[in-house]
């Protein structure tokens, strides 16, 4: 249910208060993103980065703005579908909420970020640095609405993370780390519960994750394979174990902070599952080709040339994008986006337990 804060003048008849004026404004629950390219609306074109880590140019963004936002796609991300679902209006970058309302939620993600700062650290928005940002969000929200308003806003608000990814790619390529698979992963799960704590700390209730996807599926991995003497260009086992091995760790560290923090709410949403599915069976997704990217170059269109503007310069175009699953050679097109969020937002608990993200939207804090 909406939150609605009343103001009501009541005159007294007989031995009855009947209401005569009564102004109400409904607050439908905000909703606040976290996270990696899976996210980021175009944080990364405030920020003092490099190509590789930007989408602001063409042809990203071609099919819905028109024009290149910033966002890693074609189009529309998650959480501009969320926003649609959830009957918000797209959710500004945290750079532009000087610009724009920001009652609604904020959006901090970061494409190359993760949950360690070490991870492509002085290109990104690492995940502290957005909690950090988010922080200074809540402090505005206080001066903007007052303490009791905003304290209502972020309670009843919806928190949504996507991040880990790129945590992994360092991993993968660098040989040389001194940490197992599993002091790696605890270091990012300490970062992660740190992080959710501080944002509960702000007046956060229900937190929204994404597991990982299969990482070694993507084309740049596939196309990494080659290079490394896999001649069939298969999916990086590597990668996906390692996506594995985060993915069963999440529930653990959720059912603890459920344990710990009186309120906290949680919900998983199984990207792996639906994003395998969606690579294995594209037809049902209403995909044609799903190893090969729409947009870039080599073997799958796997070179992360999208633009012309990184390392590779040149680059392929696909002639129609509605046949892909991925855009770019790392990235879901906007019609993979649309898909995923309809099994967030209303799918079975295969898929999102124990809530759907609709039932999250309208549950009150």
């Amino acid at each position: 249910m909406a939150l609605i804060s009343s103001l009501c003048i009541f005159v007294l008849v007989t031995h009855f208060a009947t209401p005569i004026l009564c102004h109400e404004r409904p607050h439908q629950a905000a909703l606040f993103v976290f996270g990696d390219s899976v996210f980021d609306p175009g944080n990364n074109n405030y920020i003092n980065t490099i190509p590789s880590f930007q989408a602001n140019y063409l042809p990203y963004g071609e099919s819905f703005f028109k024009y290149p936002t910033g966002r890693p796609s074609n189009g529309r991300l998650i959480p501009d579908f969320i926003a649609e679902y959830a009957n918000l209006p797209l959710i500004p970058p945290y750079f532009q909420i000087g610009m724009e309302h920001f009652i609604h939620g904020v959006n901090f993600a970061s494409a190359g970020s993760g949950c360690l700062a070490e991870s492509n650290r002085g290109f990104i928005i690492d995940l502290k640095t957005q909690m950090k940002n988010f922080r200074n969000v809540t402090q505005l929200l206080k001066k903007k609405v007052g303490e009791t308003e905003s304290k209502q806003i972020l309670s009843n608000a919806v928190y949504i993370f996507s991040t880990g990814s790129n945590d992994l790619f360092t991993l993968i390529a660098n040989s040389t780390f001194p940490y197992s698979d599993t002091e790696y992963l605890q270091m990012i799960m300490g970062n992660l519960t740190s992080v959710l704590k501080r944002i509960y700390e702000e007046g956060g209730r229900k937190f929204v994750m994404f597991n990982l996807g299969p990482l070694g599926c993507i084309p740049s991995m596939r196309f990494f394979n080659l290079q490394i003497g896999v001649t069939n260009g298969s999916c990086m086992e590597e990668a996906t174990n390692l996506a594995k091995l985060f993915n069963s760790a999440l529930p653990e560290m959720f059912e603890q902070l459920e344990k710990q923090l009186p309120g906290f709410k949680y919900t998983i949403f199984n990207f792996f599952k639906v994003f395998t599915d969606s690579i294995d069976n594209p037809t049902k997704y209403g995909f044609k080709i799903s190893e090969t990217a729409c947009c870039g170059t080599g073997p799958f269109r796997g070179i992360f040339s999208c633009g012309g503007k990184r390392q590779v310069k040149e680059y392929e175009l696909c002639e129609n994008v509605k046949d892909y699953l991925f855009f770019d050679s790392s990235h879901p097109t906007e019609l993979a986006y649309q898909q995923y969020t309809k099994l967030l937002w209303n799918g079975t608990p295969d898929i999102v337990a124990p809530y759907n993200l609709k039932s999250f939207f309208e549950l009150s804090t």
